[in-house]
């Protein structure tokens, strides 16, 4: 059975369509992390504070959720839970305030603590209350606080791990849900060498078995199901017709992504700064090199020192003072479904780096997307928006007025002249 296993997750690592191709090794998968925890981290201060309201929609544990579903495939579900289904009254965690105040507690502790003990503790204690409608999908969450700890859980995670266990856990109950995370751990520890320390890429696996993409090996040893099992794992699955559209979608995405990266870095090298080009795509293919091609290697030692250094590294483009290191302009680009991310990103590299005073941040998408990015603003957990010049920068403008700023343009105003201020509160 081992071996089998072996063979199917060294088989999944090679198929380009499997969910550790398109979102584990996606170099923007990573870029949420810190937004998240910092995110759970005002979900707790709102209900602390009894701000928190009686409703999902426009709470941050909304932002917090959308930006966790917006994860590609894996996370697709993630916000259903979350929903405030009135007839049923569930989760009860909006309108019961006890219930909403343990829900804190929960985030709270599994944020504040780094011990499998003190998390386990932490899920014992809420589920002990019974809360009606709050189950193992919180786990979502929670892996990306620990995410070498907590493994993500979803209808098809689950049905991938009874198939290739022959267990019998169930969706909704906490109990079954650690039973479940011990399971993993031990598979994951078993076939290490394959895996990765982050429990995303096993939850990955059982994601695509349960999904339908692979079949679990056969558990009884049946020499012929095993043959037939093997020549089904030889072929990779025909995508539906949905599937390739979407696939065609988030490769097109990607590379638009690319392209918009390229000319910021162009144009800010031509108006005289240093550019930063983020971590993971630096050497993503473009032009006739890299991303990377003339950017800073290294952080100023001024920013790499700051706690917030990490967001810094991770953001699209980020244009610097060449003397002094000082950031000018943060850009985040955003061709996917959502504008969650790109707000939520610079909003934390704002405040979570220092660089409040610095002179813009752009959030950079689509020239029909407008309209989008100023519904998004109006949500209350991106209030602080007002306070900072954060601007919105369309592809068509920048595309259009691009050779234009290179050789006449000076400082941000050109680039000030093609976007236009975001501010909470007014359309």
């Amino acid at each position: 059975m081992n071996s089998q296993i072996s063979d199917l997750i060294a088989r999944w690592k090679d198929d380009p369509h499997s969910t550790y191709s398109t979102w584990f090794l996606w170099t923007e998968r990573l870029k949420n992390f810190r937004s998240i925890r910092r995110g759970i981290a005002e979900v707790v201060r709102d209900i602390e504070a009894g701000s928190f309201g009686n409703a999902y929609r426009g709470s941050s544990l909304e932002t917090v959720v959308a930006s966790v579903a917006e994860q590609r495939q894996i996370f697709k579900g993630a916000e259903h839970a979350f929903l405030w289904k009135p007839k049923l009254r569930i989760p009860d965690i909006y309108e019961h305030r006890e219930n909403q105040r343990a829900f804190a507690r929960l985030l709270h502790s599994c944020n504040c603590c780094d011990s499998v003990d003190g998390i386990i503790q932490a899920i014992n204690d809420i589920d002990a209350l019974n809360i009606k409608g709050l189950g193992p999908a919180v786990a979502n969450l929670l892996y990306f606080i620990h995410p070498t700890l907590v493994p993500p859980f979803n209808t098809a995670i689950v049905n991938g791990y009874n198939a290739l266990t022959g267990s019998k856990v169930k969706l909704g109950r906490w109990d079954h849900y650690l039973t479940m995370r011990q399971g993993i751990i031990a598979l994951n520890a078993e076939h290490r060498q394959l895996l990765s320390n982050d429990l995303g890429a096993v939850a990955g696996l059982l994601f695509d078995i349960g999904s339908g993409r692979y079949t679990a090996p056969p558990i009884d040893g049946n020499a012929e199901a095993e043959r037939i099992w093997r020549q089904d794992l030889a072929w990779v699955r025909e995508e539906t017709a949905a599937q390739q559209k979407a696939i065609a979608s988030a490769e097109g995405n990607d590379q638009t992504h690319t392209q918009v990266q390229g000319s910021l870095r162009d144009i800010g090298m031509a108006l005289g700064f240093s550019v930063w080009i983020a971590a993971n795509d630096r050497n993503r293919p473009h032009g006739n090199g890299v991303l990377g091609d003339g950017c800073l290697a290294m952080l100023p030692d001024g920013l790499a020192g700051q706690p917030g250094a990490d967001s810094i590294r991770l953001i699209d483009v980020v244009w610097l003072e060449p003397s002094s290191g000082k950031v000018v302009a943060a850009f985040e680009v955003e061709h996917t479904t959502s504008i969650y991310s790109g707000i939520v990103r610079l909003l934390d590299l704002a405040y979570g780096s220092g660089l409040d005073s610095c002179d813009a941040l752009f959030l950079v998408a689509p020239d029909g997307r407008e309209n989008d990015v100023r519904q998004q603003i109006q949500r209350p957990a991106f209030s602080k928006i007002g306070e900072l010049n954060f601007r919105y920068l369309p592809y068509g403008e920048l595309r259009n007025q691009q050779d234009a700023i290179i050789r006449f343009g000076s400082g941000l105003k050109p680039v000030f002249s093609i976007s236009k201020a975001l501010k909470n509160g007014s359309l």
